[in-house]
């Protein structure tokens, strides 16, 4: 156990508690660590829409490149943020116990605005697109750059609230007492969970990360991304997915919006353990099937997705 696992990370606040978080479980197991914390291009440039940027994982790709490098063992991400085909060499390892999965909205402590016109934020194409889809008279401004950033940028407008993950704000205590759960918002795949990543060929590492692994969480995300992944829908694309587990059965929501929110496709549906490794697929291809496709091919034309 003398080799150092060094954990690669971005340098917000979120992502070292991510890192940190992940360090204190291999600490504990034994394993010597070191946090490598670097800027990512997606919190460099904070003056476009993410979609506008053209990168898929644009928050994991200097990560990637540095562990190709040799320069890092691992990186621990919000898995939303993971592309759902990861580079050659490189690996899921673990995904931790998930987190609360819901989208909160952070208001200023009146909600009147919920009954008249608003203005809501978010950078987040999902997030608008179900908001506009449930509030058609709201505008949705874009709103960029790490939790604390965002939060600082809704003090200082005159917006109405913004929405955030709920997972990211309690885990560094940022979340204030004036939210609004939106237990009807689907979330993003994979929405609450870390995922670690390792090189394929690294088997001291990987070994290690195995540890670490909830497969409760693990199935779920599983099944979340497939379902992403087939409707060929980037993490910025309108697409919601949620699968939870009751006793015996795995329970499934995804949704696919138009951008303005006026399109809306819609499954639920239940399965065994035995039966989900090819569940999110076979909800995404019905959703395609059931006159999905056309929007998915008009979102890629908008989103200058190739």
């Amino acid at each position: 156990m003398k080799k150092k696992i060094r954990i690669g990370t971005r340098d917000s606040e979120l992502a070292l508690w991510q890192a940190h978080t992940v360090q204190k479980k291999l600490n504990d197991l034994g394993y010597l660590t070191e946090i490598v914390a670097v800027k990512s291009t997606g919190d460099l440039i904070l003056n476009k829409p993410l979609y506008e940027l053209g990168i898929t994982g644009i928050f994991t790709k200097t990560l990637d490149i540095a562990m190709l490098k040799g320069e890092v063992d691992i990186a621990v991400h919000s898995m939303k943020d993971v592309p759902t085909s990861l580079p050659i060499g490189i690996v899921q390892a673990a995904v931790l116990e998930r987190a609360n999965t819901l989208d909160i909205l952070i208001h200023k402590g009146n909600l009147d605005f919920l009954n008249s016109e608003a203005t809501i934020a978010s950078g987040s194409l999902r997030r608008k697109a179900q908001w506009l889809s449930k509030y058609p008279t709201h505008k949705v401004e874009d709103l960029r750059g790490n939790v604390n950033t965002r939060m600082q940028k809704l003090k200082d407008n005159n917006w109405n609230g913004a929405i955030f993950a709920a997972a990211g704000l309690e885990r560094i205590n940022l979340k204030p007492s004036e939210f609004l759960d939106l237990t009807w918002m689907v979330p993003a795949p994979a929405q609450g969970a870390m995922v670690v990543v390792a090189m394929e060929n690294d088997d001291f590492t990987r070994d290690a990360l195995a540890k670490l692994n909830n497969k409760d969480t693990e199935i779920c995300t599983y099944i979340e991304r497939q379902f992403l992944k087939t409707l060929e829908g980037g993490c910025t694309a309108p697409i919601g997915a949620l699968a939870t587990i009751n006793e015996k059965q795995i329970n499934f929501e995804g949704v696919l919006f138009s951008l303005d929110g006026k399109q809306k496709f819609t499954i639920k549906k239940s399965c065994n353990f035995d039966s989900y490794i090819d569940f999110g697929q076979n909800c995404a291809k019905e959703i395609l099937q059931n006159g999905g496709k056309p929007l998915m091919e008009e979102l890629r034309k908008q989103l200058k997705v190739k």
